[in-house]
């Protein structure tokens, strides 16, 4: 059974007043909702199983998305409360309904013809993420990507992290270790980004990429939305 979480807690705060009353995953790019062109590439190539983390307006996702049958998935929510618990808490929190073994991971708020099945189904280190080229908004990238798919902090041509990739659980281990006293780390339960915790296991060499060069964006602003929608239909 091959399991995937899906990042749907965030409030979409830049795409307010659309996100006052739909949370950004739900809204519709194509004639679907956005988290759906996810379900449907996870289902097609053997993922069975979705954990779908909440937060703001929590109760639309099961109101639309169901139990998942009609994609042939099963999905859990993982509810984190009323304030969303970053990537990092919002998977350490969803880890009980993973299994053991490494699990797809995607932002809610990204389309990609990116080619699931391309995916490691086991990583080489801790994680395999999929690479973009930098776009508009974020011309300074984020890691660099050398000859043999090995992800380092620093290097000539970076690339953007597309919010697509393939974890091990053990990527959560050191967690407080790297996460220390910042804010939210102390919270019950604890709120912290994954990017710390990708950092420190790239910096041992312990996590690869690969990088696609097709379609990919960000759905983070209204223009954006409509760009995409446009593109689909």
């Amino acid at each position: 059974m091959r399991h995937a979480l899906i990042f749907a807690a965030g409030l979409g705060e830049r795409m307010r007043p659309l996100t006052d009353r739909i949370p950004k995953p739900l809204l519709e790019v194509g004639g679907q909702p956005l988290i759906a062109w996810h379900l449907e590439k996870l289902a097609a190539i053997g993922v069975n199983y979705v954990v779908i983390n909440t937060s703001h307006l929590a109760e639309q996702f099961p109101e639309t998305l169901g139990d998942g049958s009609r994609w042939g998935l099963r999905i859990r929510y993982a509810y984190e409360g009323a304030t969303s618990l970053e990537t990092g808490g919002g998977m350490l929190n969803a880890l009980p309904l993973l299994g053991p073994e490494p699990f797809i991971a995607v932002n809610g708020d990204i389309w990609t013809d990116a080619d699931f099945a391309a995916l490691p189904a086991e990583p080489q280190g801790l994680a395999h993420l999929c690479m973009v080229d930098n776009p508009a908004h974020h011309p300074q990238g984020d890691f660099a990507l050398d000859a043999h798919g090995v992800l380092h902090e620093d290097g000539d041509a970076k690339l953007t992290f597309s919010g697509l990739g393939v974890y091990r659980r053990d990527i959560l281990t050191p967690w407080r270790e790297v996460i220390g006293d910042a804010p939210g780390a102390t919270d019950k339960p604890p709120r912290f980004r994954l990017a710390p915790l990708l950092r420190a296991a790239i910096s041992r060499g312990q996590v690869h990429g690969t990088r696609h060069s097709g379609a990919w964006i960000d759905v983070g602003t209204a223009e954006r939305l409509t760009q995409l929608d446009a593109q689909l239909r």
